[in-house]
């Protein structure tokens, strides 16, 4: 029994449970929020096409809603994500849960396609795997609330529990359609509005979990004396000029102008990001949009879809596939956490990465059904390792007022090169050239892998927090793992002494 709870204590701490745990209450709300996000997302992800179609939807409207609701998607995380920190992160989960809440009442009910596609591109109604205006800002709240020892931890957790969210949702909405369309009086379009129940009460929990949110996910914390002290000053000029209290209005008129001053500077601190903020994306963002397209090209449902014709699976074979390959995703990023510490966030997402693109490359060349899939599952039991690293990565090496819009972005940019991607393999496809889409796919994957590498492995992300933390004097957080804002030309400045010293900076 000793050697039992020695062994467990340390599954504790080595897999990052500990770090969970530690990081708080935040932290768990929001693993919780997403996971239930996913768990609706993947209902839908299901049974949306097969809904369309049994309203009688032509393949046109079933596209053409597709691609608007992706790009309703896109802005919609892209502005939310630029203004999140200003107008309160708290405040953009518990309105993006409410529009979620809204989009699946109406389609609980409604079966016009106008009205339809109107609310699932102004509310939420995802059709992939979280590409609404919760991502970006729950991964700065993580990386903001976590220390950057415990982050990479943190974030895999965050990865993996939500994606077994997915795995269940999927497999709980096929069930339901089949156990719902067999009851008496119930027709298979009744089974599809009844799903939205579902995405109706996960909406109703992201609520709840963005209400229960601590100060310390904000950007500013109420910890922090300085912004509360100026927003008092508002209010004591309000009441001294209701009051005509004339005394003291020269001195209250110039805090208040002080206070403007510094209110504009932070607005557009928020979206304007920093010199040094941008050589370091733009190098990061050109290789994530290769990475992406290649993504694209051979998504699981083209993959799929090249499986069914190359060997003429059955649906339930493709199905057990995928089943499979989605448990050993979701499973693989528990281990991402421990890597990271060990060789470091860059090392820990080329090193998992390479291995799956490869398998990607050589996908096709298999004459054996069973090599074919033993490569498949290389692929996807590697494939999302990287993610926290790379959220981590970009939390280290941007400014922490800077780290939502940053991921808005970096969320916005990826989503749309994955678009790029189908309709190259449909080229592909059309042409009996289908295997082409897998070998450019892994050849652009096996670039930003080494690409990566060359760029970003010299960055010592520790140093370059710990050098922000000593030369900004403060923390920002409650809990004292944010730090104060800097102005562009400290940072600049910053980067200039590093790179003297010798530390690589980004």
């Amino acid at each position: 029994m000793p050697h039992v709870k020695v062994l467990a204590q340390w599954l504790y701490k080595e897999f990052g449970v500990a770090s969970v745990w530690h990081t708080g209450r935040d932290a768990w709300f929001i693993i919780l929020a997403r996971t239930c996000r996913m768990f609706a997302y993947g209902a839908n992800s299901l049974m949306l096409a097969l809904f369309f179609s049994a309203l009688k939807f032509t393949d046109f409207q079933i596209g053409l809603f597709m691609a608007l609701t992706l790009l309703g998607d896109v802005l919609l995380s892209l502005y939310l994500s630029l203004v999140a920190d200003r107008l309160g992160r708290r405040k953009i989960l518990f309105y993006g849960a409410v529009l979620m809440v809204i989009s699946g009442a109406i389609f609980a009910y409604f079966e016009n396609f106008w009205i339809l596609l109107v609310a699932a591109v102004v509310g939420v109604i995802s059709i992939s795997s979280d590409s609404g205006p919760f991502r970006s800002v729950e991964e700065a709240i993580l990386s903001g609330i976590t220390k950057p020892e415990t982050r990479s931890d943190v974030l895999s957790w965050y990865v993996t529990i939500s994606s077994l969210g997915s795995a269940a949702g999927t497999e709980l909405s096929g069930r339901a359609v089949d156990f719902l369309q067999s009851r008496p009086g119930w027709t298979i379009v009744d089974a599809y509005h009844a799903i939205f129940v579902l995405y109706i009460i996960m909406g109703a929990a992201n609520i709840a979990f963005a209400f229960f949110m601590s100060s310390n996910c904000e950007l500013i914390s109420a910890a922090n004396p300085e912004p509360i002290r100026t927003e008092a000053m508002d209010h004591l000029l309000r009441d001294r000029e209701s009051s005509d209290h004339e005394d003291n209005t020269d001195t209250l008129q110039n805090h208040q102008n002080e206070t403007k001053s510094s209110s504009s500077s932070k607005i557009f601190a928020f979206t304007q990001i920093s010199l040094a903020t941008r050589r370091t994306m733009y190098k990061l963002w050109a290789l994530l949009v290769a990475d992406s397209t290649a993504d694209g090209m051979v998504s699981y449902s083209l993959t799929n879809y090249y499986l069914d014709r190359k060997f003429s699976l059955s649906g339930s074979t493709l199905g057990d596939i995928t089943s499979i390959s989605y448990l050993l995703a979701s499973l693989s990023t528990i281990f991402a956490g421990p890597l990271a510490k060990r060789l470091g966030l860059i090392n820990t997402m080329v090193f998992t990465h390479i291995p799956s693109s490869t398998a990607v490359l050589f996908f096709p060349a298999p004459r054996s059904l069973v090599l074919t899939i033993i490569l498949f599952f290389i692929r996807t039991g590697l494939n999302n390792m990287d993610q926290a690293p790379r959220t981590a990565f970009i939390a280290a090496v941007v400014r922490p007022d800077e780290r939502t819009a940053i991921m808005g972005i970096t969320s916005m940019l990826r989503t749309l090169a994955s678009v790029i991607g189908p309709f190259i393999t449909g080229i592909l496809a059309g042409t009996d050239r289908f295997w082409i889409a897998f070998v450019g796919a892994g050849a652009l994957r096996i670039a930003y892998d080494l690409g990566l590498w060359a760029l970003f492995v010299g960055i010592d992300v520790s140093a370059i927090e710990e050098a922000r933390k000593r030369e900004t004097g403060g923390s920002r957080n409650g809990n004292g793992n944010g730090y104060a804002l800097v102005s562009d030309e400290e940072a600049h400045i910053e980067m200039e002494e590093r790179s003297s010293a010798g530390v690589v900076a980004p």
